[in-house]
């Protein structure tokens, strides 16, 4: 998990959270080097409850934002009501990822919106065609789900694999970027990103 890296220390945490129609989201950040650096995107989910995961995961953070994060939080927000959001990866504390574990969210960075990749696709764009599990380990622990889009990664057999939020969000979510589904369950070939080595 990224906190390993950070220290634990009273009030070092914020979060922002914003009502979405998916349920709340939560933008979790610190001071670094004298500016707001996200530290995670926490998604809704059925079993999951943000204000309990903040508490776990980062221990004494408060409730503030400041200009920088309230900008990243409405583009979430606008993300999450259908608009054709454009994020940037200035803000994350991408730092604080394995560099195996960075490459991977930077490469998924790069799928444009109404395509998808596979892991294995993915894997080979890395230049280790056989570290499949290792990407989907990378995407299932994304600490920037939708900034960092690993709801564009899917499995070889086009399938939607996982996806922390729940297949319903991850299927909404391609959806809504115009990703097609031949038969509502696989993405047809046309959805398909192409990677250039």
């Amino acid at each position: 998990m990224i906190m390993s890296k950070l220290q634990t220390e009273p009030d070092l945490f914020s979060s922002c959270l914003r009502k979405t129609p998916f349920g709340t989201v939560a933008v979790v950040w610190s001071a670094y080097m004298d500016s707001p650096g996200i530290l995670g995107i926490l998604l809704p989910a059925p079993e999951k409850e943000i204000r309990k995961e903040i508490k776990r995961d980062f221990p004494g953070s408060r409730n503030s934002s400041c200009r920088e994060i309230n900008e990243y939080a409405d583009k979430l927000e606008d993300y999450l009501n259908g608009g054709k959001t454009v994020f940037s990866t200035d803000i994350l504390r991408l730092d604080l990822c394995t560099d195996f574990r960075r490459r991977t969210l930077l490469a998924n960075f790069a799928v444009p919106r109404g395509k998808v990749s596979t892991y294995g696709q993915l894997a080979a764009h890395l230049g280790s065609p056989g570290a499949s599990r290792a990407v989907g380990s990378a995407m299932a622990t994304n600490p920037f789900p939708i900034a960092i889009p690993c709801h564009r990664v899917i499995s070889s057999d086009r399938s939607l694999g996982g996806y922390g939020g729940g297949l319903k969000m991850k299927k909404a979510f391609l959806e809504m970027e115009g990703v097609v589904f031949g038969d509502g369950k696989y993405v047809t070939d046309e959805s398909l990103f192409q990677w250039k080595n």
